[in-house]
């Protein structure tokens, strides 16, 4: 669903005195206002998936580093109170990060809104990755997407969620192993075999914290250029994510028609060749004069 916003008339701007009390002759400047299309892109529900994960993920990591090296308490005290309540936090995130996740997965294999999904498009074709990599280095124009994420955003974030299910798969083994009771009983079996599969309990929170770094370089990243392309592409990147709505230049609604119409040219010509082609008939076989043999 797209609307187009309102184009506004250049305006003239007037000075006519300058600091000083001397007058100055009156000239004008002309403002320059880009046309632009705004599309919506992501829903409310989204939106709060998207910022109540990362709210997440930060908790997760504070707290998380403070589990393994619970550097507020010296090794002679007694009291767990501070480790108790960051441990509660700790789980209480990992529980909502574990259920986003799922859901997000879920939502982009089965939702009825198609629009991550066909970004896979533009994944399989070769000429997507090379403009993409051309806009990224200063050597190309941003172009139109299928979908929500060009090819390098799909890639990376399909990488993110890989990582974030091994986070949620190991973050439960190690739940399930330090309260058996619960959801910790109920899950102690299946997740027995992730642990001797891994080789042991020491083994699995390694990787658990290995992936945690993982979360810290893609946090950097993410925010660096989710900034950055809304500077270089002159489009709506982080106020996307707050709105809902992303923005589209003239430049990029040019691109868009011009694709646009070189689709429904070759969708034409397969019309027309499909209504050329011959059809094939089915030759019927005449089997009333055939004796049977009683």
């Amino acid at each position: 669903m797209s609307e187009s916003s309102q184009t506004l008339d250049n305006h003239t701007v007037k000075a006519t005195t300058i600091p000083g009390g001397k007058a100055a002759q009156s000239h004008s400047l002309q403002i320059q206002h880009i046309p632009t299309m705004r599309e919506f892109a992501f829903t409310p529900l989204i939106r709060i998936f998207h910022w109540t994960r990362f709210l997440s993920i930060l908790i997760l990591i504070a707290t998380g580093f403070y589990i393994a090296w619970p550097f507020l308490m010296s090794p002679k005290s007694t009291d767990v109170l501070v480790q108790g309540w960051l441990r509660f936090g700790h789980l209480i995130c990992g529980f909502l990060f574990s259920g986003i996740t799922i859901v997000r997965c879920y939502l982009f294999l089965f939702s009825k809104d198609n629009s991550e999904r066909r970004s896979l498009k533009d994944a399989l074709r070769k000429d997507r990755w090379i403009a993409q990599i051309k806009a990224y280095i200063f050597l190309g124009k941003p172009d139109e997407k299928a979908g929500l994420y060009g090819p390098m955003q799909l890639v990376t974030y399909a990488v993110f969620y890989t990582c974030s299910l091994v986070m949620v798969f190991t973050g439960l083994a190690l739940y399930a192993h330090v309260y058996h009771q619960g959801l910790g009983g109920l899950i102690y079996e299946p997740s027995t075999w992730l642990v001797k599969a891994v080789g042991g309990l020491a083994n699995l929170r390694n990787l658990h914290h290995y992936f945690t770094w993982v979360f810290i370089v893609f946090l950097f990243l993410h925010v660096y250029l989710a900034i950055w392309t809304g500077l270089r592409f002159k489009k709506a990147a982080v106020d996307a994510i707050i709105s809902g709505y992303d923005y589209h230049t003239e430049e990029h609604l040019s691109v868009a028609a011009a694709l646009s119409e070189q689709l429904s040219k070759k969708q034409e010509q397969t019309d027309s060749q499909n209504a050329n082609t011959p059809k094939t008939k089915t030759p019927k076989i005449d089997t009333s004069n055939t004796d049977t043999q009683k």
